[in-house]
């Protein structure tokens, strides 16, 4: 069996928000829409966002941050520490710019508002500071 990695799923309580945060803040396109659903152009793959059923819904506390083992990788063409800075900038919470021993790429991690993480990845050609 030949396969290809066509797209990826989270499940969240509000479709609309991290569909704008995606959107302003990746420049994700919008390829389908409805109430329950959003599937965004992330390049090789895309990002679906799936409504949480309303039987689990009712069971979520306002301002829950789900705990999931996935991270969403960005690969970006700019300059890592202004990418940082402006997501910084629009309250978005952001760890510090880090990289590993023999590895081409500086890294940067955050969370979108319902805490799904997504890294910043710049291929290195300078220092980033």
């Amino acid at each position: 069996m030949n396969t290809t990695f066509d797209s990826i799923i989270l499940y969240v309580k509000n479709v609309e928000i991290l569909k704008n945060f995606y959107v302003e803040n990746f420049s994700l396109k919008v390829i389908e829409e409805d109430p329950e659903w959003v599937l965004l152009n992330a390049g090789a793959i895309h990002i679906g966002l799936h409504k949480i059923g309303d039987q689990y819904l009712d069971t979520i506390e306002e301002g829950y941050q789900f705990d999931n083992n996935t991270k969403l990788v960005f690969q970006i063409d700019t300059d890592i520490v202004s990418a940082r800075h402006e997501l910084v900038s629009k309250n978005i919470q952001m760890r510090e710019i880090k990289t590993f021993d023999h590895y081409d790429f500086w890294l940067c991690d955050g969370t979108d508002p319902e805490g799904n993480v997504f890294q910043l990845k710049k291929k290195k050609t300078e220092l980033p500071l």
